[in-house]
């Protein structure tokens, strides 16, 4: 069988399928890793590039904000264009972008290259399901399927982590530069068995709505630019002038999406989703999730590295309880919890996180400012834990309303705004931590503690409004088994 045709084969007949499915996962795992893998290693790159203490922020959103806004456009260029030819595409750009990133000169540079990869990311994510559904079927294509989970949660675990040991490792004296050097031979690994693929493209194509996607980039970019850096408490005159103008253009952005589907071409947010009330309570309760748990990251990163000057290794080892935390809860949650308890688990996962928020309020309260807070490793172990069981029972109750044909267009919003949420979390708590870090960094890290904390408590109650949406339905139609 050829793989470089249009077809639609038995797919279990497919003999290349498993090593197909793990180019798709590998392609996955590392765009998803290039979140995380460089915040750790961020302050080892302002040490030796120089430039504005903000650009830290600016190596992790740089990333994230294009990856976010063009996340939905790269889907439907797969739709149009064919998905194994996109992914290629969007794989061979990676590639290049993580080796000029490596080689960046400057901190512009840099931060330029970061984008490209994150452009590229936005086009390689949305293709993987539906290569999955072209080359399995039946118990396989659930199988297949199932894998995505578990390998976007080993690549959060991993990437703290394995960011502070390669740029600590030194290779050749690469230093911070093998964080994006290591992306090169997985890309090509990964483009190796791509031609394993199966061509596929939907059978109606899609319009591409560029008006939309620009008015996003806009209106997102014109609300992140001024919080980066900034001091959050006293917001200058042009930066309020710019958030406005960000909010004005996504009103526009709205009312432009209702406008296209009324015209019956494809928006880039599909508007029946909102006829579902759970759904945009959902997409607020993902954002501001990802950004509180994304914030912290980088706030903990700043203050041992920035505050206390901890190396870069111990950095990395230090978000270890988070990660291991994060693993065992989401396969626990998974595996079992989420079937027995369903929305239940999204309070515990919340009340979890905001356990271990309130255990690093108080690690940074009566910390030494010279020394290393080792306490702290209790209270991430904690935060992970309530992440890992909140995010399974979240995915499961946010999708569950909706019809079959919604069900794409809604995974690929909440990736996006997933995405988003890092986006504005780097931001503000960054700048929160940046703006009061004082001696050793504690009362920087303290106050951006908790701001996150407030924010996990207002999730509390958005999450209630989510997953009592679900249970209403589920009431409505006699199918609240499980729940």
């Amino acid at each position: 069988m050829t793989a470089e045709r249009v077809l639609t084969p038995t797919p279990t007949a497919y003999r290349w399928r498993w090593p197909a499915l793990t180019a798709l996962l590998l392609g996955e795992a590392m765009n998803l890793l290039d979140a995380t893998i460089v915040q750790v290693a961020a302050p080892r790159i302002h040490a030796d590039l120089g430039g504005s203490v903000s650009d830290i922020q600016w190596f992790t959103t740089a990333y994230t904000l294009p990856f976010a806004v063009l996340l939905i456009t790269g889907g439907r260029l797969g739709d149009i264009a064919g998905r194994k030819r996109l992914f290629v595409i969007g794989v061979t750009g990676f590639m290049v972008a993580s080796a000029a990133c490596a080689a960046a000169p400057s901190v512009g540079l840099l931060i330029a290259f970061r984008v490209v990869q994150g452009a590229a990311a936005a086009v390689i994510i949305p293709q993987t399901i539906g290569l999955i559904k072209t080359m399995f079927a039946g118990p396989e294509m659930s199988k297949a399927l199932g894998s995505i989970g578990p390998v976007m949660g080993l690549a959060a675990v991993c990437g703290p982590v394995l960011g502070g040991v390669l740029t600590h490792a030194d290779l050749f004296g690469s230093s911070w530069r093998a964080a994006f050097l290591v992306n090169v031979p997985v890309s090509l690994l990964v483009l190796a068995i791509s031609p394993k693929l199966m061509e596929n493209r939907a059978p109606k194509r899609p319009t591409l709505d560029v008006t939309g996607t620009l008015l996003a980039m806009a209106g997102i970019g014109l609300v992140v630019y001024p919080l980066i850096g900034a001091d959050l408490i006293a917001l200058s005159g042009w930066s309020w002038a710019a958030i406005a103008a960000g909010l004005c253009l996504m009103v526009l952005f709205t009312v432009h999406q209702r406008a296209v589907a009324a015209a019956g071409r494809s928006p880039l947010v599909e508007p029946s989703l909102f006829a579902h009330r759970g759904f945009p309570a959902a997409l607020v309760t993902s954002t501001a999730f990802f950004a509180v748990t994304n914030g912290l990251m980088m706030v903990i990163v700043l203050q041992l590295q920035l505050g206390l000057g901890t190396d870069v290794l111990k950095s990395g080892l230090t978000l270890a309880p988070w990660s291991v935390g994060l693993a065992v809860a989401s396969w626990v949650a998974g595996a079992h919890l989420v079937k027995r308890y369903g929305h239940r688990m999204m309070s515990l996962g919340l009340a979890v996180l905001l356990a271990g928020s309130l255990a690093a309020i108080a690690v940074y309260h009566a910390a030494d400012p010279h020394r290393y807070p080792t306490p702290l490793l209790f209270a991430l172990g904690v935060v992970g834990v309530g992440v890992g069981l909140f995010s399974p029972a979240f995915f499961t109750i946010a999708l569950a309303p909706l019809q079959p044909q919604e069900i794409g267009s809604a995974a690929g919003l909440l990736n996006a705004v997933q995405q988003l949420g890092a986006t504005l979390g780097v931001a503000i708590l960054g700048s929160v931590y940046l703006g009061s870090a004082g001696d050793g960094g504690a009362p920087g890290a303290l106050h951006a503690v908790q701001l996150a904390f407030w924010v996990a408590a207002a999730l509390v109650v958005v999450s209630f409004v989510t997953s009592r949406s679900m249970v209403d339905r589920d009431a409505a139609g006699g199918a609240g088994a499980g729940h």
